[in-house]
């Protein structure tokens, strides 16, 4: 067996490996120890590189590798049956490099598998009698590979140390995110990604007893270890936070010897449930972020402002002990650890977490949402049935905020607390989490209900259910009589059904009013796909339009009439044709990355559905009448935007494009010559009032009371106008992630489609002195500018691609808005 050094040709810390060959190494590590090691590809990226695993343990252990992963199945209750078998291994399971540009991780985890494997190794080979561990080398591969090419490149012969080096400035956007410029670390729950899909299912056949996940931080922070920063979830154990003591006390005591300087117990909080330390803590492991300092910015050697050199040499240094201390931690408290993780499951099955015993959800006309929702659960295995009768009970109500006597009927989506998961999905559900702590490093409110637009309640007790689902495929009958076709305008399957007619060059209309035939109820943004404008496709048109509407799920009707009930007839003036919008979505330097991936990735992998992506740096020079739709994902359009290239879009707009602008850059068009969009104005009374002692501030408050400017990531209930094209498909009410601590006034001359009047927060926390900044303030709006329209979006429905209730909205500025 090869060190890394004799397998590379080089000494790690010398320069960053290639993503092929840390793979290269980790296959090598396996064969030449096939006793102790084992490979498990678990997937590819989006840019087809492979993920693996690593599993490393005594040759006892790896012999009866399935019987330990499966006994520890049982014991949380997720297989049925007892445990079989001798002693049951705790399984610790290190993900590393899920920044691409947090690169030190996947260096250090090279020594790390070859120390594990080491014969001569006496303390690791006692260790991995009492442990399986698994090793992640590499969670994003696409990320790293921006990075590591790059670098490579930059970099001088001799690395620079120099805090000015250009090998020290990484362009946009960065190696951070993975292809679609998400973040994979903010992915975990939600799984919207490739990797995050695929490294859920195995995280899923383990289900781990600890969790470590690897990062980098700022160039002149020390290194940090749990503790964990406050605020911590209330679903999370004593035992889960007395075990964050004990992993510091392993890691300080190896850090204390070699001198290294460390915090803990700052920045980094247990809450946001989405994050690699998070979401298996909610799964019963105890999970930590390891942090070191360094990141994009430190490449080989960087000069710290102290005037000390940081060496790659040293961060590989921190992270290989880190490692190695957590499983030394794990292996010597193997017996209370594992005795722990099944108590946790018992407990969850028996005498659930939380306030509620039962979410229920409204079947009838939400399908589409549901099936979302479900498809969800499975992913992470929580277990769902369907009301067995009708009833009542009292209940948080998610629509109107009210605890009251709710409703629901047979066949509605029932999801107990009594259930192994019961813990997860008491943190994903709960209408709003509690915070121990207001000082918080992600958003705070996240509750699914809210995020899939979900009418149901949450119970205080049990409601009965059976597990039958209700037949979910949809076949629809081919009519060839048929003088339309029609279907419902309230979910993403919709959109997408919607784009796969427009790419098949099937002409669809809407109905900007509702309309009832043969007694059913149409709502505006209804779809309509007559025969006439079709012709073309003959006999074809019924065959193309039914598999279209088969393949999502979409159930449609037939109508041998153009003639409505109410509302306008097929032939009305209130019937729009949509046009198939081509897409243009601008990106570069000065775009967020992480907006441009989210509009990205929704058309490519969510829609289906063609986009242009233009760069910045050369937007000036683009002849636009070739696009119908612009979008402008958040950012800053200072360089982009200049008065002449805004100036083109202003014209272009006027001629009949249409311009979507997304939260900043929104706000970079407000106030502009032109834009209906008005920020609102200071109080002038307030500014010029003189302080007083009341206004005396402390600077050790400084972070707390700075956060009273804030809004966290909270939802706020949206007042919708659902008369207008970019409301269809929903109600009075739509509920908004908002992550803004203003929002500006209302439009003088547009449409003022979603406003936020009275700021009270439905869920998550939002500062004292945001009220104001909040209160009759604008969310959706449209302008209408000459022959075109301008979409104001101050709230980004695509957040992380896990706000499922906002895509709709998104959809309608593309596809219905100006049509």
């Amino acid at each position: 067996m090869q060190t890394p050094a004799q397998f590379l040709g080089y000494k790690l810390g010398d320069q960053f490996t290639y993503h092929s060959r840390l793979l290269d190494y980790t296959n090598h590590l396996a064969a030449s120890n096939p006793t102790k090691m084992r490979v498990q590809p678990y997937g590819k990226t989006y840019e087809n590189r492979p993920l693996v695993l690593a599993i490393i343990s005594s040759p006892a252990n790896m012999q009866r590798l399935e019987e330990i992963r499966t006994n520890n199945l049982k014991n949380a209750g997720l297989l049925t049956g007892q445990a079989t078998g001798g002693k049951q291994p705790a399984i610790v399971w290190m993900s590393y490099n899920i920044h691409g540009n947090e690169s030190v991780s996947s260096e250090a985890v090279l020594q790390v598998m070859h120390d594990l494997l080491d014969p001569n190794n006496a303390q690791t080979q006692k260790w991995l009698e009492n442990t399986v561990v698994i090793l992640d080398p590499c969670v994003n591969p696409d990320g790293r590979e921006r990075y590591t090419q790059w670098y490579n490149r930059a970099r001088n012969q001799q690395p620079n140390a120099s805090p000015w080096a250009w090998e020290h400035y990484e362009p946009w956007p960065g190696g951070r995110p993975n292809h679609y410029y998400f973040d994979l670390n903010r992915d975990w729950a939600w799984q919207t990604q490739i990797e995050s899909k695929q490294r859920g299912v195995q995280y899923n056949q383990w289900m781990p007893q600890l969790h470590a996940d690897f990062h980098e931080q700022g160039v002149d922070n020390p290194y940090y270890f749990a503790p964990s920063a406050k605020p911590y979830h209330d679903a999370i154990t004593p035992w889960q936070r007395k075990f964050q003591d004990v992993m510091g006390e392993y890691n300080r005591k190896y850090f204390d010897k070699n001198n290294w300087l460390y915090f803990t117990r700052e920045s980094f909080d247990l809450f946001y449930p989405s994050y690699g330390d998070t979401w298996p803590t909610y799964q019963g492991a105890i999970a930590m972020t390891y942090e070191q300092g360094g990141s994009g910015r430190a490449g080989v050697v960087i000069q710290k402002s102290d005037g000390d050199s940081l060496t790659l040499s040293d961060r590989i240094a921190h992270h290989y002990t880190a490692s190695l201390a957590t499983v030394e931690a794990m292996s010597d408290r193997q017996e209370e650890v594992v005795k722990e993780f099944k108590k946790f499951f018992s407990d969850a099955q028996s005498k659930p977490f939380g306030t509620y015993r039962s979410y229920v959800f409204k079947m009838k006309g939400e399908e589409g949402r549901l099936r979302d929702l479900t498809e969800f659960l499975d992913r992470q295995q929580i277990k769902y049935g369907y009301a067995s009768s009708s009833g009542s009970a009292k209940g948080f109500n998610y629509q109107n905020g009210k605890t009251e006597s709710v409703k629901y009927e047979a066949g509605d989506l029932v999801i107990s607390s009594y259930q192994p998961k019961s813990t997860l999905l008491n943190v994903l559900f709960d209408p709003n989490a509690r915070l121990e702590d207001s000082v918080t490093y992600d958003i705070t409110a996240w509750s699914l209900p809210y995020a899939y637009g979900l009418k149901g309640a949450a119970f205080t007790s049990r409601v009965g259910m059976k597990d039958a689902k209700p037949a979910t495929t949809v076949t629809n009958a081919v009519n060839s009589g048929a003088y339309a076709y029609l279907a419902h305008w309230n979910g993403v399957q919709d959109m997408k059904f919607l784009a796969t007619l427009l790419k098949a060059n099937i002409r669809v209309r809407y109905s900007e009013v509702p309309f009832v035939l043969n007694k059913e109820t149409y709502a505006a943004g209804s779809l309509i796909i007559t025969r006439t404008g079709n012709e073309k496709l003959g006999a074809a048109f019924d065959q193309r339009v039914t598999k279209a509407a088969d393949s999502l799920g979409i159930k449609l009707a037939s109508s041998t009439t153009g003639f409505v009930t109410s509302g306008g007839d097929f032939g009305s003036s209130k019937i729009r044709y949509i046009k198939a919008p081509k897409v243009a979505l601008l990106t570069g330097e000065g775009v967020s990355a992480y907006g441009f991936g989210e509009t990205w990735h929704f058309f490519e992998q969510q829609l289906g559905y063609p986009v242009t992506v233009l760069g910045g740096d050369y937007f000036a020079n683009v002849p636009l009448h070739n696009f119908d739709v612009l979008i402008l994902p958040t950012g800053n359009y200072g360089r982009i935007l200049e008065e002449k290239t805004l100036n083109k879009v202003k014209d272009w707009v006027r001629a009949g494009g249409r311009l979507i602008a997304l939260e900043n850059a929104a706000n970079y068009l407000a106030d502009k010559p032109d834009f209906s969009l008005k920020k609102k104005a200071n109080d002038s009374t307030s500014a010029k009032k003189a302080p007083t002692e009341a206004d005396l501030k402390k600077y050790a408050n400084r972070e707390r009371e700075s956060i009273s400017e804030e809004v966290q990531g909270s939802v706020f209930r949206v007042a919708l106008d659902n008369t207008h094209p970019l409301a269809f498909g929903y109600g009075n009410i739509y509920t908004a992630l908002v992550r803004t601590n203003s929002l500006p006034q209302f439009l003088k001359d547009g449409w003022n489609v979603g406003v936020v009047k009275e700021p009270t927060s439905a869920s998550g926390f939002v500062g004292a002195n945001v009220s104001e900044k909040l209160e009759n303030g604008l969310v959706l709006g449209v302008q209408e500018m000459g022959r075109g329209q301008v979409v104001y979006l101050l709230d980004n429905p695509l957040f992380r691609g896990f706000w499922q209730g906002g895509k709709l909205m998104f959809g309608n500025a593309v596809f219905m808005v100006g049509q």
